[in-house]
C-alpha cells in the first residue's frame, strides 16, 4: 500500500527550515501579516467582529486585535472574523481561499503563550500558506466550490499544521493535529444567495477547530494517517493523487498570494479595474454607457452569487457581484467601500441591466495562473471600448502600509501605528512576537486617540 499523504505533507513541512527563508519570502510574509493586521483593525468595529469578541468567553491568554483579552481559541477566533471583516483578505487563486485569516490569527494568539521569535513566526506560517494552497489545488474543483467554502475545508487543517511547527511538535504530534483538524473541514457556500453573515465566520471555526486539534494532538489523541485521503474522497468525490508535496521543486504558495487593493470579492476585483480604465479611456461619463460586456473565467461565473444582478439586501450581496461591482465602479468613477452601499442607486442599477457576462477561453486557460479579464464599453455615440489585463493588479507595500496607518492610527493614535508598522517591518528582529501581538490590543480609555 502507498504511504498516506499525511506522511509526505509532514514530512516536507518540518524539512522547511529558517535557512529556506529566501528574502522575497520573507518580504511577502510581512506584508501579508501588515495587510491581516489592517484588515483585523480597520473592521473591528463591524458587526460581525464586535459578535464574534462579545462570543468570547473571559480570559487572559491572547489578545483581541483592537480589542480586550480572551482564551487563546476565542481571541484566534475574533481576530478571524475581524481578519475577514472588510471581505479585502489576502487570497490565494489556486485554492480559492482566504488563507491569511486562518493562519495569522492561530500564530498570533500561539505567540502569547511562550516566546516566539520572528523568524519562526515566518516559517510556520509559510507552512501553513503552502498546506492550504497546495490541499487546496488538489480539492478544490468548481462544483465544491459552488456547495462548500474553501476557506472553511482547508483552513482547519492549514491552521493546525502551522501551529504545530511554531510549537516544535515532533512528525507523529504535527500528523495527528493536521488529521482531527481535517474532520473540522466544513462551511456551506449558501450565504452569497442571501447576504447573509454566515461567510465572515467561516475562518473563525478553522482556526478554533485548528488549535483544539492541536491541543488533542499535544495531549496524545491519535488522528488517522489516511485523514487528507478521506477529505479528498469525501468532498472532491475523486481518487487521491499518489502525492501532494509541499514547495515541490522550490515553489512557494505564499508567493502566489494576492493581497486586494479593493474590499470585494476576489473575482470581481479585475473586472471592476478594467472598467474604470476603459471609462477612462474613452473620455467618457458613466450616463454615456449604453453596454457592458465582461470577459472573464469560468471559475468567476460559477462561483456562489459572482453572477448575480440583484436586487441586493446587503453590502455583501453587492461585494460578491461582479455585475453590481463594475456597475458600480462605472457609476461612480471609481472602486472604494463607499460604492457597495449604493444598494438601491438607480445609475448602478441601469449598467447592471445592460451588462453581459461572457465566458472566454483563454482566460479560462489562464486561470489560477492569471486572473485576467476584458470590459467593452459600448457608448451611446457609437464607439466601443476595450481594456484588457493579463491578471489582477495587486496591494503593493505602499498601499498596504498606507492601509494599516490609517487604521492603526484612527484606532491607537499615530505615535503607536507607526510603532507597529516598523515592528511589523523588522518582525524578524522580534524576539518576542507575543509583546508585539499585545500592542495590537485596545489601549487603556485614557489613552485612545
Amino acid at each position: 500500500m502507498a504511504a498516506p499523504l499525511l506522511d509526505g505533507i509532514v514530512a516536507d513541512a518540518l524539512a522547511f527550515d529558517g535557512r529556506r527563508l529566501t528574502p522575497g519570502i520573507r518580504a511577502k510574509a510581512r506584508l501579508c501579516l501588515l495587510d491581516f493586521l489592517s484588515c483585523a483593525i480597520e473592521a473591528a468595529p463591524l458587526p460581525w467582529s464586535r459578535q464574534a469578541a462579545a462570543a468570547a468567553a473571559p480570559g487572559s491568554a491572547a489578545t483581541v486585535v483592537a480589542g480586550g483579552r480572551a482564551s487563546a481559541e476565542d481571541a484566534a477566533f475574533a481576530n478571524a472574523v475581524a481578519g475577514h471583516g472588510l471581505v479585502r483578505e489576502d487570497m490565494h487563486a489556486g485554492s480559492i481561499a482566504h488563507l491569511g485569516v486562518v493562519v495569522w490569527p492561530t500564530l498570533l494568539a500561539l505567540a502569547e503563550a511562550r516566546p516566539t521569535d520572528g523568524t519562526a513566526l515566518i516559517r510556520a506560517a509559510v507552512v501553513g500558506y503552502e498546506l492550504g494552497g497546495r490541499l487546496g489545488r488538489a480539492l478544490v474543483t468548481p462544483e465544491v466550490a459552488r456547495l462548500f467554502r474553501p476557506t472553511g475545508l482547508v483552513g482547519p487543517p492549514a491552521a493546525a499544521l502551522a501551529g504545530a511547527v511554531l510549537r516544535g511538535r515532533d512528525a507523529a504530534t504535527v500528523a495527528s493535529a493536521v488529521a482531527l483538524a481535517a474532520n473540522c473541514s466544513a462551511g456551506l457556500n449558501e450565504w452569497p444567495h442571501h447576504g447573509a453573515d454566515d461567510m465572515y465566520f467561516h475562518p473563525g471555526f478553522a482556526v478554533r477547530d485548528g488549535l483544539r486539534a492541536l491541543a488533542l494532538a499535544e495531549a496524545g489523541a491519535r488522528g488517522s494517517p489516511t485523514a487528507v485521503e478521506g477529505l479528498l474522497a469525501a468532498f472532491a468525490r475523486a481518487p487521491a493523487p499518489a502525492r501532494i508535496a509541499l514547495f515541490p521543486e522550490g515553489d512557494v504558495e505564499l508567493l502566489a498570494v494576492f493581497n486586494k487593493p479593493v474590499p470585494a470579492c476576489n473575482f470581481a476585483q479585475s473586472p471592476c479595474q478594467a472598467a474604470v480604465a476603459a471609462l477612462r479611456q474613452a473620455g467618457a461619463e458613466p450616463g454615456a454607457v449604453a453596454g457592458v460586456r465582461i470577459e472573464t473565467y469560468a471559475a468567476a461565473l460559477n462561483y456562489p452569487g459572482c453572477t448575480h444582478p440583484g436586487p441586493f439586501r446587503t453590502p455583501l450581496q453587492a461585494k460578491m457581484s461582479i455585475p453590481f461591482g463594475v456597475a458600480a465602479a462605472l457609476a461612480r468613477g471609481g472602486i472604494a467601500e463607499a460604492n457597495y452601499a449604493r444598494l438601491d442607486d438607480p445609475e448602478i442599477a441601469r449598467l447592471i441591466g445592460v451588462t453581459e457576462l461572457v465566458r472566454d477561453a483563454d482566460l479560462d486557460a489562464a486561470f489560477p495562473g492569471r486572473q485576467g479579464t476584458r470590459v467593452t464599453l459600448r457608448l451611446a455615440d457609437g464607439r466601443s471600448v476595450s481594456h484588457a489585463m493579463a491578471d489582477v493588479a495587486f496591494a503593493d507595500l505602499e498601499l498596504v502600509e498606507s492601509r494599516f496607518t490609517a487604521a492603526a492610527t484612527a484606532a491607537f493614535g499615530a505615535a503607536r501605528a507607526e510603532e507597529l508598522r516598523l515592528r511589523v517591518s523588522r518582525i524578524e528582529a522580534e524576539t518576542d512576537v507575543g509583546a508585539l501581538v499585545r500592542a495590537c490590543g485596545a489601549p487603556p480609555d485614557g489613552e485612545r486617540p
